[in-house]
This record gives structure tokens, sequence and C-alpha cells, in this order.
């Protein structure tokens, strides 16, 4: 087994990285392949006097900074320790590759150069806490800030195979980091993920409360990585904090000074359980290659101890026994997936369907303009008819200018006033229809009368005022004795004679007051 050294990554590079990989190399005899810039690594190995030591440099040019963009990393800096230790790892001439440099940077060109496993999306980090009985895993504490509900079924599966091969747990009992312990708890995340993870054949135990990652009633805790990296950094802070007060306690005076030195012993060992150094780092799961992430602040302890749990990552097979892990939970997990996107593609087709039918409502207005173009046509035509010098043929022209001279239907067109109706009489020849008759003859002797008698002929025709009054007394006449039917522009409206009195008379009167405003036309 060979296990490649990031040796320009973490705050103390590369000094503490040196320093520890030559005591891992010292206690445990693993052979090591230090990568980064070799005059720099050379120049600290020398400070050891590790020339009899199973320990290798590899030359890269390039350092990944802590603030560097995992972009910047993976594009830029192709001559990185990053990207040459990884390249290592996926042409197998190393087992393993630990690094406590930028963990984005790390995990986007692990991500690209040694791919994943088949049947997992994304890697996630797994650290160990302390609890009363033993340890807990979290998973994951900063790979993933945002996941998907599959995502999280993933890290319990990961999770279940680290606590159960690496730490000779059974069968982990499994817990989802919510805010209650009652399944209706939670955000939508792990109330989608709760159901699947209760019908999978890993020992899940429900939802566990911030409390329980300390108590010891879950022995795996899956969260997304934002949620852990949160967890995380708070525990080592309080862990810090609570050291800080007990020194600061026990040096008031000499008689706690006294107090300490009888609880010294098991103050180291409380001290040695919440040391994050002791744990050394923690395996990216889920890549097709063992890749382990230290802390950015470790030193020499914090190396050493990386190099022991990567030795113990490689040992165990964890790989394969996930890919075998989640063969089992292969249906729950992937139906679960499919329930997922169908349920999404559910919510796709709602939202279509109510987008199709307010493009419906929206369409369904032309169809009534539509339906108004023919009532326009219709308009149109009623006002043709009542226009007979504009819609009417030219046969029809010449009975309107019998009726009319044609001086006369000529300033009705400019003027654009209907004709005023005439009332016929259906069923026999009325004597009115003889005077008109006989007028129109009367009419067409005025046009052939000499150029001299014409314009008296034509004031005559334009004040018709005379022919109309005897019309329309002869027409009261008849329509009160018999019924009729009003024709207006070809149309006949068959009524009552007392109707048509009625309304005539009605038309009648503002006409005749109108006449009466009128000032008189005199006759030439």
């Amino acid at each position: 087994m060979k296990i490649a050294v990031d040796a320009m990554g973490g705050d103390f590079a590369p000094e503490a990285i040196v320093e520890g990989a030559v005591q891992a190399a010292e206690e445990y005899g693993f052979p090591l392949v230090l990568v980064g810039q070799e005059d720099r690594v050379w120049q600290e190995l020398t400070k050891y006097n590790a020339q009899h030591l199973q320990i290798e440099v590899k030359h890269a040019s390039d350092v990944v900074d802590m603030h560097d963009l995992p972009s910047v990393a993976l594009r830029r800096k192709k001559e990185s320790s990053l990207h040459v230790a990884l390249n290592l790892v996926k042409q197998g001439e190393v087992d393993a590759f630990i690094s406590a440099g930028n963990t984005g940077a790390v995990m986007a060109i692990s991500k690209l150069i040694c791919r994943m496993l088949p049947g997992i999306d994304r890697p996630a980090l797994a650290t160990v806490l302390p609890n009363i009985n033993g340890v807990t895993v979290m998973i994951d504490v900063g790979a993933n800030v945002d996941c998907k509900p599959l995502h999280l079924l993933q890290f319990a599966v990961m999770g279940h195979v680290y606590a159960k091969h690496v730490f000779g747990i059974e069968n982990p009992r499994i817990g989802l980091l919510s805010i209650g312990e009652e399944a209706s708890k939670g955000n939508i995340l792990t109330k989608e993920v709760f159901e699947p993870l209760s019908k999978s054949t890993l020992n899940f135990i429900g939802n566990a409360e911030g409390r329980d990652v300390f108590n010891g009633r879950v022995d795996v805790v899956v969260c997304d990585g934002f949620i852990g990296n949160v967890v995380l950094k708070v525990s080592e802070s309080l862990a810090k904090t609570y050291g800080l007060f007990l020194k600061e306690g026990f040096s008031k005076n000499w008689l706690t000074k006294l107090g300490y030195l009888l609880v010294k012993p098991g103050m180291n060992a409380i001290r040695k359980r919440v040391d994050y150094t002791e744990y050394g780092g923690a395996p990216l799961l889920g890549l097709n290659g063992v890749v382990i992430i230290s802390h950015g602040s470790s030193k020499a302890k914090a190396i050493k101890n990386a190099i022991r749990v990567t030795a113990e990552s490689v040992n165990h097979r964890l790989n394969e026994q996930i890919l075998e892990t989640l063969t089992q939970c292969e249906f729950d997990v992937k139906s679960r997936a499919k329930a997922t996107s169908l349920w999404r593609q559910l919510k796709d087709s709602i939202r279509h369907e109510e987008k199709k039918k307010g493009s419906e409502v929206k369409e369904e207005k032309p169809p009534a303009e539509s339906q108004e173009k023919p009532e326009k046509a219709e308009d149109q035509e009623m006002k043709k008819s009542w226009w007979p010098l504009k819609s009417r043929t030219e046969s029809e022209k010449i009975s309107e200018n019998a009726d009319f001279p044609q001086e006369v239907g000529q300033k009705a067109e400019q003027e654009q006033v209907p004709e005023q109706p005439v009332l016929r009489v259906e069923g026999q020849q009325t004597a009115v229809q003889e005077d008109a008759e006989e007028k129109k003859k009367s009419w067409w002797f005025l046009k052939r009368t000499d150029e001299k008698d014409r314009s008296a002929g034509d004031a005559a025709i334009l004040s018709p005022e005379p022919q109309l009054r005897e019309l329309e007394g002869e027409q009261e006449s008849i329509l009160s004795e018999q019924t009729a039917t009003i024709e207006v522009q070809e149309r006949p409206i068959s009524m009552n004679s007392s109707e048509i009195t009625a309304n005539h008379h009605e038309e009648e009167e503002p006409q005749k007051e109108e006449k009466k405003k009128e000032p008189k036309k005199k006759k030439l």
C-alpha cells in the first residue's frame, strides 16, 4: 500500500506536512509519496534524516491556496500538487491521497479525475464526533452545501458502511438531523427523505435532534454539508472554549492547582476524546478512489493520524462495501428518485395546464371580435339599405330617380341623411300609388322643359312641401280604414292600422315642429 500526501496543502505547509509524514512512516511503516515543490520538500526532509524511510518526492510546480476558487484551481493550476497526486491515484501508482488544503478544490479536482462510484451522484465528507458511548459519524460536513433527497439517501448508505467497517458498529443506527423527532417536523428536504429512509433496509430510527449528536442515541447523523459544517465548527469551538474555562478555573490559587494535579489524568483523557487531531481527517466517500481531507489548521499530529485513517479505509475496502450496500438499497433509492421526478413532472404538467388555460382565455378574445364582424357587416348592410343610391343596381337607381329628382338624390347623398320611408298598402293598388305615378310623369315632364322653365321647375322640386302635405293627408285617411304594413327599404313590417297611425302621428309631430321653426322658402 502506498499513500500520496499533498505537501503544499494547509496553513502550516510544507513544514507540518513533512513532519507528520515522517512520524507516520516511522510509526506505521507505510510507503509515502510527498507531492509538491521538490526543493522545499527536500529542504524539510533533511531536517529529520529521513533517507532511510520509504518516502518519495514528486514535483508539482503550482500551489493551490486556501482562498483560490475551485474553478481557478481546476482550470488554471493544472500542475498543482492536487492534480499530480490525484492522477497518481487514477493511474494506480498510489492507493490513496491525503490533503489538508482547499476543500472545494480537492472535491472538484477529485470528482473530475477520479470520477464517482456507480450509483453515487456526489461525494460526501464523513467526520467523527465523540459521544457518551463512543463516536458518532456525521455525513456530510461541508462537501455539498445544497442537496437533493436522493443525495441524502446515498449519504446514509455511505455513512452506514463507514461506521460499520471502520469503527466496528454492527448495525449502525441512522438518524436524520432535524429540529424534532416527529416525521412532520423539518424542512422540505428532510420531510422528503424521511419516508424512503424508513422503508429502506438501513437501521433508520427517525429524526435526530442536535443533542442526539453527542448523547449516543444515534451512530450516524445524515445532513447536508451546510448544516453539518456548522455543527462541526460549533463543536470544535465549544470544546476549545470549555478547555479554556477549565484552565482558568484551575489556575486561580494553589488549592485549585492542587485539585488539577489530582484530576489531570481524567482531563487528559477527555481532551484526547474531543481533540480533532486524534481523528486525523474526514474521508471523501463516493469517489472511485480513497481521498482523505484533513483540517486546514492540521499540524504534524493530525497528519500522522490522517495517514492512519487512510490506511484503515484502504484495508477495509470501503468502496467495494459501499457498492454492495448500495445494491441492496438500490430499489428504495431509485424508486424514490423516480417518484421525485414523477412528482416534478406532475407539477410541471399542472403548471403547463394552467398556462394553457390562461392562453386559451386570452385567445378567446379574437373569436369575440370575429363574432362582432358579422354584426358590423349587417350594420353596414343596413346602412347600405338606407342609402339606395349607393347600394342598389342601376335599374333600381332609375326607379328611384323616378320618385325623386336627381338633384334631391345628390343632396341626400351629400348630406348622408336617410330617405323618408314610404308607406304602402298591401293587397290592392291604392290611390296614393296612382298619384305617385302621375307625379313621376310630371317630374319627368319638368326635366324635359326648356332651359328657361327648368330653373323654375327645379326650385319647385327642391321645395316639395305642398306635395308632401297632400300625400300625408291621403295616407292618414287610408290607414284609418284598413290594416297595412310598413315597408322600409324593401322590408315589410305588418301591423294594425291603429298602430301605424299612432306611430305615424308620433313621427309627424316633431317633423311639423321642425318645419314651423324653419323659415319659409320663397317660391320662385
